[in-house]
């Protein structure tokens, strides 16, 4: 055994948004001790809103037993398609569950014991001495564990000391970003929109709006969100820059969360919006009192496992959003490491374990970073038909 004597097999994992939460409730639930070390103060800000909920988030919640609200989300029935006139131009049943970030941060939160989760907490350096990892932080503190798990996203400290020459790229074009509460919105709007998953397509951009849970993570109606997205081109360069440059004239690299854009941007954007969107659309973004904006990224790691250093979700690969499977794919990975690790009770089956994962998890990777490249060039390279209808295969 690991420890014969007193201890279960301990995992150190950073980063303590979706990704390491994944893996937090999916390890315990093999037995695990695991401790999530998480950069930020507070809970850290969702920077993407709305999730469409897929099959292997709701797998990780049932494998780890996590109690969570029923429905879990918001259920749209429709997908619909408006032109420029406000129109509707295409219509075709299509069901599927839209939940958010803060709806299931929340309830995987809520599921750990006190203590599970450290904030405040960045990450310094490591170093591995056989089967064992020793993590070192700003504070002072030092940990050790049987594995370290780098969940701490795209710009991910462990990667970067693990592929130092490995880096997200900008695929030249953003998301802007949205909630609404719906109890604000004027009615005509709702009566358009209703419970459908919208649409609207025009020359080199694309904006996709469904409802989601409320703030306090209410599937009730008058208590929910509407997320929207819209996607434009923006020139790598000084535009960019200007883009992603807040309040306080400090440029980011890649997002600004919310409450975070100068308001000149934010008032740019809106009048954006009324030339360029459908005037249900256009009504939304004006309502929404404070987007934000994520430039769109492509990375893929050529290996996941560094002995006993593995990444996970965001550090390992960016999927583009087109793909609705950014959550997911750091669902399954947790889930696959959960499951590889569940028979491993000595230290060469930990090792044999992290090999069989990684295989599986660099495959479903490099399959969803491709598939979303694929859905990117298409949606942003061509323009819209002239009816503004759909173009098939996205989310």
């Amino acid at each position: 055994m690991l420890d014969p004597t007193t201890s279960r097999p301990r995992a150190i994992i950073i980063g303590g948004s979706l990704g390491g939460l994944f893996a937090a409730v999916s390890l315990r639930a093999i037995g695990w001790e695991v401790q999530v070390f998480e950069r930020s103060a507070g809970v850290p800000d969702s920077r993407g809103g709305g999730i469409v909920l897929q099959p292997e988030v709701e797998a990780v919640f049932d494998f780890a037993h996590v109690p969570h609200a029923v429905p879990l989300g918001v259920m749209s029935h429709e997908r619909i398609y408006l032109n420029l006139q406000d129109e509707i131009v295409s219509r075709a049943m299509m069901p599927q569950m839209q939940t958010s970030w803060n709806t299931l941060h929340g309830s995987m939160r809520r599921a750990l014991p006190d203590g599970v989760l450290q904030a405040g907490e960045r990450l310094q350096g490591f170093e591995q001495d056989g089967a064992r990892v020793t993590a070192r932080f700003a504070s002072g503190r030092v940990e050790q564990a049987d594995l370290l798990i780098g969940a701490d996203g795209s710009r991910s400290t462990v990667r970067q000391q693990l592929l130092p020459g490995i880096a997200p790229e900008y695929a030249g074009y953003v998301a802007w970003r949205g909630l609404a509460a719906e109890h604000g919105l004027p009615q005509v709007l709702q009566g358009k929109l209703s419970d459908s998953f919208a649409f609207q397509q025009g020359d080199d951009h694309m904006l996709l709006e469904y409802l989601v849970p409320g703030e306090n993570e209410s599937t009730q109606p008058g208590q929910r969100r509407r997320n929207w997205v819209w996607y434009r081109k923006i020139t790598a360069g000084a535009q960019l820059v200007q883009a992603l440059t807040d309040r306080d004239g400090v440029a980011h690299a890649f997002s600004l969360p919310p409450g975070a854009m100068r308001p000149e941007a934010v008032a740019a954007l809106r009048r954006d919006a009324a030339l360029l969107l459908a005037p249900s659309f256009a009504r939304l973004v004006e309502a929404t009192p404070e987007p934000f904006v994520q430039a769109i990224l492509d990375m893929q790691v050529p290996q996941m496992v560094f002995g006993r250093v593995l990444l996970v979700g965001d550090a390992a690969s960016v999927p583009r959003p087109h793909t609705a499977g950014g959550a997911a794919k750091a669902a399954a990975n947790a889930l696959s490491l959960a499951r590889s690790l569940r028979s491993a009770d000595t230290s060469a089956g930990i090792d044999a374990a992290l090999a069989r994962w990684q295989k599986q998890a660099l495959r479903h990777g490099m399959q969803m970073s491709e598939w979303g490249i694929a859905l990117g060039e298409r949606i942003m390279d061509m323009g819209a038909s002239a009816s503004g209808g759909p173009r098939t295969g996205m989310y």
